[in-house]
């Protein structure tokens, strides 16, 4: 195809993603020409998104056309691509998922992606982004929509059974997580190649390489996290606590304090892509590895709050700002967007796709996270080992999980809901504070709920 795809961004005034894929967008050769539509239906956060773009877009040599809108039928007639990033309430609903938990007995992490919390984030997620792609199917329906709303797996689940869109799930999780472990282990990442597969956000790398030498350097990476520097004794968990109290110190916790990910490569050589946040939400011992475990909202809420500050100023401002200098992300929705557009096949490091047989031991028709071949043709993903025990097992109660919850997202039953809280590993033990927390949280969110 020789002309350029019209992409829409659904939630394009959100900080997760909008200013990323904007600069990816601009930063793409292959994709010159295209128009980029920014939706979102909160009119000042989109009109900060679309001058932020408009401004990035320019000091690049404007190669696209950025347009903006809060009407679905404008937003997605003519689309050939949907990206979706879309919550409301986002802070004010993940406190109550993690806080309220705790209160009853839960073991839970972090209350986004796994734990009884997720439960409720994953229906409000799922009916919001299923009234997406309702207005994606009515104007677009031939539109391959991008799935980047959390809870992944269970959202991507959602829009398999209840749509008939051509459809992936994306997270950066595990391409960020081989860029961490470059730069700690002095790699270069040019050189590096990798596979690993789980689901999303509990996805163990199963190989890395160089490339230039074809060393196997997994072996390296268990000798790394065997030293004694990641023994986390009570002195430096002590420390750890003292300085997880504002931005700066809240980045160092949550990226280089992980005694879980140290506890799951020694005692079962498992290498994790992610943080202890996230594998964590998926572990029932997830709280028992280290005294002290920090609360990721804490730090993830005033990151947010900042980066809106800096994206409003840096939207409004008269100064000049190398913007054109930001570059392309190590985000792989852009480069997986040209390669099903251009045909140019290209290798994606992870899709959240439905299992079928990609891997051996886990679910048929569960979503897993794998890497991918994609091309012309589309999604390629690649067929690994098996998981083996105990992961298998503890990705099986997960995507039995994630089933529950799907299921009573589209039926709209409460007690299915309630079915896969008691499921969860982390929920109260005792089934009736297991009640009165779920009873608590269906209050507290009635209006976003799909029951």
């Amino acid at each position: 195809m020789t002309d350029a795809p019209t992409i829409t961004m659904v939630g394009a005034g959100g900080m997760s993603f909008g200013p990323t894929m904007v600069s990816d967008l601009v930063h793409t050769r292959s994709l010159r020409g295209a128009r980029m539509v920014l939706h979102d239906v909160d009119p000042d956060r989109l009109d900060r998104a679309y001058r932020f773009a408009v401004r990035c877009n320019a000091a690049a040599g404007a190669p696209v056309v950025i347009d903006r809108t809060t009407d679905p039928a404008r937003a997605f007639t003519g689309a050939d691509f949907v990206i979706s990033s879309a919550e409301f309430r986002r802070f004010e609903r993940w406190r109550q998922d993690y806080e309220v938990p705790l209160r009853h007995g839960a073991t839970h992490v972090m209350g986004e992606n796994g734990g009884p919390g997720a439960v409720f984030h994953s229906l409000r997620s799922i009916a919001n982004t299923l009234r997406i792609c309702a207005d994606v199917e009515r104007h677009a329906p031939d539109a391959f929509f991008v799935n980047l709303t959390n809870p992944m797996s269970r959202v991507t689940l959602a829009i398999s059974r209840a749509t008939g869109l051509r459809h992936v799930g994306m997270c950066h999780e595990m391409p960020l997580g081989l860029l961490r472990l470059c730069r700690r282990l002095g790699w270069k990442r040019s050189e590096i190649t990798a596979r690993a597969s789980g689901i999303n956000h509990f996805t163990f790398f199963t190989e890395i390489r160089n490339e230039r030498t074809g060393e196997d350097l997994l072996p390296q990476v268990r000798e790394f996290y065997a030293r004694r520097f990641f023994d986390y004794p009570p002195r430096t968990q002590r420390i750890m606590k003292a300085i997880d109290r504002n931005v700066v110190g809240g980045f160092v916790v949550e990226f280089n304090y992980m005694p879980l990910v140290v506890h799951l490569v020694r005692e079962y050589g498992l290498v994790p892509c992610s943080v202890d946040s996230h594998i964590g939400e998926y572990l029932p011992f997830g709280r028992d590895v280290a005294d002290f475990v920090p609360a990721p909202i804490d730090f993830h809420e005033p990151v947010m709050r900042r980066l809106e500050q800096v994206a409003s100023w840096a939207a409004t401002t008269r100064l000049p700002l190398p913007l054109h200098r930001m570059g392309r992300s190590d985000e792989e929705v852009m480069p997986l967007i040209a390669a099903l557009w251009t045909g140019k096949a290209r290798q994606i490091l992870a899709v959240n796709v439905a299992n079928r047989g990609f891997i051996p031991d886990v679910a048929e028709g569960a979503i897993v996270e794998v890497g991918a071949t994609v091309d012309g043709d589309g999604i390629h993903p690649d067929t690994m080992a098996p998981l083996g025990e105990p992961l298998a097992g503890w990705v099986a109660t997960q995507t039995a999980i994630q089933d529950l919850v799907v299921e009573a997202a589209l039926t709209g039953d409460p007690e299915i809901a309630f079915e896969a809280v008691r499921a969860d590993p982390t929920s109260p033990p005792d089934p009736d504070a297991c009640r009165r927390m779920f009873d608590e949280l269906r209050t507290l969110q009635a209006d976003q709920l799909p029951f």
